[in-house]
């Protein structure tokens, strides 16, 4: 691959509920010679705000999940008795409950359970209105490896960055887990994007954390900063403290709630207050 001559840049939040997405939709129809990856795989809704055209489908295979083959099995019920996981019941596993450990495959004297690879979900790769890449997936429910899948994402979006690539945008997962840290491989800068709220401000702390253990460079947004403005303060307070970068305080505004309805970012739907000129 060519030397990295573009900056990724991931928006995170310590919590769902933030405005993590409505803010990287934004940034998105602000970028130009951009990639944009949704790695928030359990529950992708970024394409809802920006509405690429697929170009590409592909099934996504992260597991394994044990079966039993009637034919072989001798009802001695040592799967079932190893399972910790209960997954084994009157000689059926449950898919959903099986964790895929593996443990009954290798446990079986008669070799009849298989371990075979199992559809876990589809990514996708399209074009947004400027010809810009975009990527996201959706994990089927019940299944695990999101962290797996976020860099299987990834890794086919690397496959198309060129020369003209200037930015690659990540939309990250809520939280601190395994799909987060997936996220972050690679990132120059991260923007976290908080409210003023209890479990905000607790889960704020926590990604914080994460991120000073691995030495990444953030800024913080508090979105609705108006809604509690002593717990705003506190946040602000830490950015002090730590010398870290308060990026912004957006307000609690009806025309957030009105562009989410008509399906726009919020640049989009009105310009003139909330898209920033250069001159402005």
């Amino acid at each position: 691959m060519h030397d990295k001559s573009y900056m990724q840049i991931t928006v995170l939040s310590g919590k769902g509920g933030t405005g993590k997405t409505t803010f990287t939709a934004s940034f998105a129809k602000l970028l130009q010679k951009k990639v944009v990856i949704d790695c928030d795989v359990d529950a992708a809704n970024l394409h809802l705000l920006l509405n690429p055209e697929i170009i590409m489908e592909k099934e996504y295979y992260g597991g394994r999940k044990a079966e039993i083959d009637l034919l072989k099995c001798t009802d001695c019920g040592l799967c079932e008795n190893l399972c910790r996981f209960q997954a084994i019941k009157e000689l059926k596993v449950d898919p959903i409950s099986c964790e895929g450990c593996g443990l009954c495959v290798r446990a079986c004297p008669e070799n009849a359970i298989s371990f075979e690879l199992k559809k876990s979900g589809v990514y996708f790769r399209g074009n947004l209105e400027d010809k810009s890449e975009f990527y996201y997936a959706k994990l089927f429910p019940g299944e695990g490896n999101s962290g797996k899948l976020v860099s299987e994402i990834k890794k086919e979006a690397t496959g198309f960055i060129t020369e003209e690539t200037e930015w690659i945008l990540v939309d990250g997962p809520p939280g601190i887990g395994c799909p987060v840290n997936a996220s972050l491989a690679g990132t120059d800068y991260v923007v976290l994007v908080t409210e003023p709220t209890l479990a905000g401000l607790h889960d704020l702390k926590r990604l914080i954390d994460l991120l000073n253990t691995f030495k990444y460079r953030y800024g913080i947004i508090v979105n609705k900063y108006d809604l509690n403005e002593d717990i705003t303060k506190e946040i602000i307070d830490i950015t002090e403290k730590t010398d870290t970068a308060l990026l912004g305080l957006m307000p609690f505004h009806e025309d957030f709630v009105h562009s989410l309805q008509q399906g726009k970012t919020i640049v989009e739907y009105n310009p003139a207050k909330w898209r920033r000129t250069e001159s402005g």
